[in-house]
């Protein structure tokens, strides 16, 4: 529990840091306004998008397990719920407990389980690194793009994280078209590296390892989940969107392809809830690359992490009861399952 604890007083100590630099030469008045003239009525498609995103996630995660063994879909819907409302309160949790949540039903190893959460996290990077170089190479430019040092570091950045991106497709290949060999490679360039890289990476690969089942299914069922994986993120730009609207920010539709990219990696700094990170990343990249009033832009990432956030917290609380938990035992399963991921050989 001192690890885990630790962990949160860090986490706690850069949301204050982040929220600090959020806040700082704020026009309070300004920003209290920005949230009392927010339509409702888009605020409300916020909160109905976000139900749908975490909807088809559970379905795409059904499909990431089927090669492991078929779980009905309101057991997938319960897990994913209860999995990242627990992910917003206590460190690691989601991950973790999701796979856990699914093993006590079904005959699905949670080590292999954990690997689709793996995948998971690998087909969402891909996407959005997809739709960034879209927006950035293809997509015309929106007219209220400051153009400057900002754009430039941009393009160079979508370039970098588009061979990133090509570089993750290839490795997924290489794994559908012959997982025991890459898996092979991998461990033994594994075993020139210093002890403390090599230990944990070939924990995280033996773990990855039992779960590529699904890249070995036909080549239909996994263009299945890629279209799961386009829609689950259209729906989370549709959700900004609506949000923007919501601001009266007008901006197009793909403005926020850019606006993710920049969310993933404020939500990447470990914070409790993703305060802080998700809230200072939304305000750089709506003021600084749009020029939006640092109030308004300010009011929209407040109410854009409250709505993307809070029904997820909600179901996730109301269905704990369904998997027979508590928040203590939560952070109990999290603990004990983080202490089997670090032994396993």
């Amino acid at each position: 529990m001192k690890g885990q604890r630790g962990r949160l007083v860090i986490g706690v100590l850069l949301a204050f840091a982040l929220l600090a630099l959020f806040f700082r030469g704020m026009d309070w008045s300004a920003l209290g306004q920005a949230l009392r003239d927010a339509r409702p009525v888009p605020l409300a498609g916020v909160i109905l998008v976000t139900i749908a995103v975490y909807s088809v996630r559970a379905w795409r995660w059904g499909d990431l397990l089927l090669p492991l063994g078929r779980v009905r879909y309101p057991d997938l819907f319960s897990a994913t719920m209860v999995g990242f409302a627990s992910g917003l309160l206590v460190p690691r949790a989601g991950e973790l407990l999701r796979p856990w949540l699914v093993s006590r039903r079904y005959p699905i190893p949670t080590s292999a389980g954990f690997a689709t959460i793996i995948l998971e996290r690998l087909v969402d990077l891909v996407t959005v690194l997809a739709l960034f170089a879209l927006y950035l190479f293809v997509l015309p430019t929106p007219a209220a793009q400051v153009e400057g040092r900002t754009t430039e570091l941009l393009k160079l950045g979508g370039a970098a994280t588009g061979a990133v991106a090509l570089g993750v497709l290839v490795f997924l290949l290489a794994l559908h078209a012959n997982a025991d060999r890459v898996v092979g490679f991998a461990e033994r360039l594994l075993a020139r590296a210093p002890r403390w890289l090599a230990e944990p990476l070939g924990r995280m690969l033996h773990a990855f390892s039992e779960g590529l089942a699904v890249l070995r299914a036909p080549i239909p069922h996994l263009a299945k989940i890629g279209l799961q994986s386009l829609a689950v993120w259209l729906l989370i730009a549709l959700g900004f969107h609506l949000n923007h609207i919501a601001f009266r920010i007008d901006l197009p539709f793909h403005a926020t392809f850019l606006l993710i990219a920049f969310l993933v990696v404020g939500v990447a700094i470990p914070t409790p809830g993703m305060v802080g990170g998700f809230h200072a990343f939304y305000l750089i990249a709506l003021s600084e690359v749009y020029g939006i009033d640092r109030a308004t832009a300010a009011a929209a990432g407040i109410a854009a992490h409250a709505l993307t956030n809070l029904p997820i917290l909600v179901f996730g609380l109301a269905l704990l009861g369904r998997e027979g938990l508590s928040l203590g035992r939560v952070a109990e399963v999290t603990q004990d399952e983080q202490k089997l991921q670090e032994v396993r050989p």
